[in-house]
């Protein structure tokens, strides 16, 4: 059996090996093979790896020291299919991101400051730029903390993530159809690409009330083949091609909050079982859509009362089947269609470090296109 360092932490929601990509392969191919080992796929229970049979805990975050001018580590996300021999390299993982920073500190990567750490990093799935405020008192990083995120047992020191040059991650626009509001299947969909590509539909154009519970959702197959039909319609309308094995784009059903102070309730799909929160990057997408005028964040939003026609707004609070995430929205020269920055907080742990093994496997695994890392 062959093995590699590893440290396994928890990100915002997220769970997964954190590995330096100076220990892996050059080839995307064969970095594939092992990290389908390392989880175990190809098994509903992941039982032969450290998966935990749910796409939540079937991520793996790659990180390495970055020679780009205004990052300091770069960060490759996986997501590894659970029962498919399958890697996906394309999407980003917010939720993981939460943990780059106190990794890269951990790992001698990034040098710690007294207080505060703000480490750079460059995704190289999306090739955008990410600031993490990692909390460092005694140049050490402090995971303890009283903040509480949805979805996370108990509290831990929060995290602040703000997400630069978020537009046009994958397709290069916003909105890459060139439209606010487009109609597939005889279903209103915004197609829209900030921080991840997504697809928001309206919770009551498909017969739901967008309340349900992901068990619900993931139970009612007919609505799921629908929704996949939808899916693959408009990766091809965005510019993706043929999405039917890739996870992108993800889709959202909306509907409005039930509570007060909430901007909009969530249902998110990763992308044919629903979160059983919402991901950080999807989370960005939809806020950073709610001010768009003609989306249906937007439209939903103001139908509701929790916004007025034309305004820009800064704070987002969106309710998922976890409780609630908020998200700092900030719009350049108070246009609604440009957005500079998207702030949250998440939080992260150090769960085990150590060495992990792996066996390479006969069986050709599906990889999605080799990235580009400059």
């Amino acid at each position: 059996m062959n093995s590699i360092p590893c440290m396994i932490m928890r990100g915002g929601t997220s769970r997964g090996p954190f590995l330096r990509m100076s220990d892996l392969p050059s080839g995307q191919d064969a970095q594939a093979e092992i990290l389908l080992s390392l989880m175990g796929s190809g098994h509903a229970l992941q039982i032969d790896g450290i998966g935990g049979g749910d796409p939540l805990t079937s991520k793996i975050a790659i990180v390495e020291r970055s020679y780009h001018a205004d990052a300091d580590v770069d960060y490759l996300f996986a997501q590894v299919d659970v029962l498919n021999r399958r890697v996906d390299f394309s999407p980003n993982c917010g939720n993981m991101l939460s943990a780059v920073g106190p990794y890269a500190i951990e790992t001698g990567l990034v040098e710690p400051q007294e207080g505060k750490t703000v480490v750079r990093v460059r995704n190289l799935n999306t090739q955008r730029l990410i600031e993490c405020h990692v909390p460092t008192p005694g140049r050490q990083v402090c995971y303890e903390g009283n903040t509480s995120i949805s979805g996370v047992p108990g509290s831990a020191a929060g995290i602040q993530l703000s997400f630069l040059d978020i537009m046009g991650s994958k397709t290069g626009a916003l909105l890459p159809t060139g439209k606010a509001c487009d109609s597939i299947e005889g279903v209103a969909v915004t197609c829209l690409d900030a921080a991840t590509p997504i697809i928001m539909l309206d919770a009551a154009d498909l017969g739901l009330s967008g309340a349900e519970s992901p068990d619900e959702l993931d139970a009612n197959s007919a609505f799921l083949e629908r929704l996949e039909s939808i899916r693959r319609k408009a990766g091809q309308n965005m510019g993706l091609g043929d999405v039917s094995n890739g996870v992108l784009p993800k889709p959202v059903l909306l509907s409005a909050a039930r509570d007060r102070v909430s901007t909009l309730c969530a249902r998110y799909f990763v992308p044919h079982r629903c979160h059983k929160a919402i991901a950080v990057t999807g989370a960005i997408a939809v806020a950073s859509a709610v001010s768009v005028p003609g989306t249906i964040a937007n439209r939903i939003a103001v139908e509701s009362g929790r916004m007025t026609g034309g305004e820009c707004l800064a704070q987002v609070r969106l309710e998922h089947p976890s409780g609630f995430i908020d998200l700092d929205v900030e719009h350049r020269q108070g246009n609604a269609n440009v957005i500079a920055r998207v702030s949250l907080i998440r939080t992260a742990r150090k769960i085990m470090s150590g060495t992990i093994f792996y066996t390479a496997s006969t069986t050709p695994s599906e990889t999605m296109p080799a990235l580009q890392s400059n």
